[in-house]
């Protein structure tokens, strides 16, 4: 029998790179998934969160799994002293404030039909270690502490709620430089793939029964160095 058999998901962020490859193996293992990205939702909008919530409850009966991939694009040059209000708002509102509203309408859904659901929220290992991206960084720093909140509050309903922080996996903004790969301990890039096979994992009762409110690293042991190299000099 095929790991989430029977579930019904809503995936953010489905469109590509990660949130696609997530949704992907969902129905492989038979999850029916509403697929969802910003053709069908602006999430930086409250009203049209909400109302892609309610529609993933309407078009799939019941919603039992939550995955929140999705994010705005970044550039590297968004640093602390040069990213703008606007993309300030727009970072935090599609990660963070999209993530607290769904998982809210959601979670009211499962408690309410006595559903054992399970939400996934992808972070980021800048959560905790800065990346001259400070939208993005706050963004999901406040994501991983949301996750904590949500498993405390839902866990006594038998829904359990867990982040998957990936590493250095190419597209939606981040490009690898020459050679990064090999100060990976692992020796190489992630894929998109590795992420959506332990988010499988994490979200299946086979696998995942016991875990909430953990962040689990998919990310070739690059968080066991310092993301950014020391500059010249820093390293005496």
């Amino acid at each position: 029998m095929r790991l989430l058999e029977g579930d019904t998901a809503l995936v953010t962020g489905a469109a590509r790179g990660i949130g696609k490859a997530i949704a992907d193996a969902l129905e492989q293992e038979g999850a029916r998934v509403f697929r969802a990205d910003v053709e069908q939702a602006d999430l930086s909008r409250e009203k049209e969160t909400i109302r892609l919530a309610e529609d993933a409850i309407r078009r799939l009966g019941q919603v039992s799994i939550f995955v929140h991939a999705a994010s705005p694009q970044r550039q590297e040059s968004q640093t602390a002293l040069r990213v703008t209000y606007d993309e300030w708002r727009d970072m935090l509102s599609v990660n963070l404030d999209a993530a607290f509203v769904i998982s809210q309408i959601l979670g009211h859904h499962m408690i309410e039909k006595k559903i054992g659901g399970r939400m996934l929220i992808t972070t980021s290992l800048h959560a905790e270690s800065p990346r001259n991206l400070p939208h993005y960084s706050a963004a999901k720093a406040g994501q991983t502490m949301l996750v904590k909140e949500l498993a405390r509050a839902l866990g006594p309903h038998g829904i359990r709620v867990n982040a998957i922080v990936p590493g250095a996996i190419p597209g939606e903004g981040f490009k690898g430089l020459p050679g990064m790969e090999k100060t990976i301990p692992l020796g190489r890039f992630g894929k998109p793939a590795d992420v959506a096979a332990m988010a499988v994992a994490v979200l299946s009762e086979r696998f995942g029964a016991y875990v909430t409110g953990a962040s689990i690293l998919v990310d070739g042991g690059i968080a066991l160095h310092n993301w950014i190299p020391p500059k010249a000099g820093d390293a005496k």
